[in-house]
């Protein structure tokens, strides 16, 4: 791991002084390359820099109590041995934790589609709410939010709903919400005042570019049709609307949110790219089952993943054991907590299998 760190910061040194050559910066492509592998580097260069201060003071301490007849500065001294060490400990695990492989769709920006499964009126209601969640969560992150499609009934749900959110690091925050989300509450619509349970399924897929998809045109069916839903003037009056069939797979998917259908047609080829990049990544997962069996948020669609129970105001990740009672923030937007157990818990699985396999 040290060999590793050591030719990590000498890399990083090597790019400061190529950010800093005129010959470089005249290089917009170049430069911004480097300035993006600069920025992924410094979190490692800081800890391991920290990591080195803090070993030669539990040297230098060491060195200093062999010589050392004073008892009060032997005291001291063995003060700042501890703390050394302390922070030797936690800076190797921190160290660990960064080194570990990337996931490559981390920085990407994401296509969610939520659609409501079982509880008919009440999924379809729970489906519009968990979509105003992550927006909010998105509007926190000052992420961008654009909706691809939407079939709305007429009491406020959604069926389905699919949408972007573009921003820096969206996949790698967003990607632990894929799976089965469940609600436990008493419908608008129950006299009974009985508890009903419904379901939705969230689906987070990276947006795929050109160069992660082979994608023929010739495979692409496109028609087009009037916009219904609500929407301005012109949504309902020019036939703007793209239905877009990929014959090999059989996908289809409609864009209507746009006026323009030059515009639809662009957002479902790329809802198209991220479905097809989505599939390749599943068939990756299927292969290494047992390791991602012991991953959180890579599992399969049909996982259950979480529980809103209204009645007693709380929120259950399955996955990783987290019950939290503040389901109003959560449903507000107010996730981030469940995401960095998320990642926390990831990280704790990934780092015993490295440990079991060195």
């Amino acid at each position: 791991m040290f060999d590793k760190l050591e030719d990590l910061l000498m890399r990083f040194e090597e790019i400061l002084n190529l950010l800093n050559d005129p010959s470089v910066i005249a290089e917009q492509g170049r430069f911004q390359k480097l300035m993006r592998e600069q920025g992924s580097l410094l979190p490692i260069v800081d800890t391991y820099k920290e990591y080195r201060k803090n070993k030669e003071t539990e040297e230098e301490s060491l060195m200093m109590l062999e010589e050392e007849s004073d008892e009060e500065m032997r005291e001291m001294l063995k003060e700042e041995l501890a703390d050394a060490r302390k922070n030797i400990a936690e800076l190797e695990k921190k160290l660990k934790i960064l080194l570990l492989p990337k996931d490559p769709n981390d920085d990407k920006n994401v296509i969610v589609e939520i659609r409501a499964g079982a509880g008919g009126d009440e999924a379809a209601l729970f489906a519009a709410e968990i979509y105003r969640m992550y927006v909010h969560f998105a509007e926190n992150q000052h992420w961008r939010v654009e909706t691809m499609d939407v079939e709305e009934i007429g009491i406020g749900g959604m069926k389905y709903v699919s949408f972007m959110i573009t921003g820096q690091g969206a996949y790698s925050k967003l990607k632990y919400e894929s799976g089965v989300h469940r609600v436990q509450r008493v419908p608008e619509t129950e006299s009974g005042g009985r508890i009903h349970t419904s379901t939705i399924t969230v689906a987070i897929m990276p947006e795929a570019e050109e160069v992660d998809v082979q994608l023929d045109l010739n495979d692409c069916k496109f028609d087009v049709f009037r916009a219904s839903g609500n929407g301005g003037q012109c949504v309902n009056t020019t036939d703007s609307a793209v239905r877009l069939t990929h014959i090999p797979t059989g996908i289809v998917i409609s864009c209507q949110d746009e006026k323009s259908q030059l515009k639809n047609r662009d957002k479902a080829l790329k809802v198209l790219r991220a479905k097809l990049y989505d599939l390749e990544l599943q068939k990756a997962h299927d292969a290494e089952a047992e390791a991602r069996r012991s991953q959180v948020g890579t599992g399969d669609r049909s996982e259950k993943i979480r529980t809103y129970n209204f009645p007693q105001g709380r929120v259950t990740d399955h996955r990783i054991n987290l019950t939290l009672y503040k389901l109003e923030k959560i449903m507000d937007g107010d996730i981030q907590e469940i995401i960095d157990n998320c990642i926390a818990a990831d990280q704790t699985a990934k780092l015993a299998r490295m440990n079991e396999s060195a």
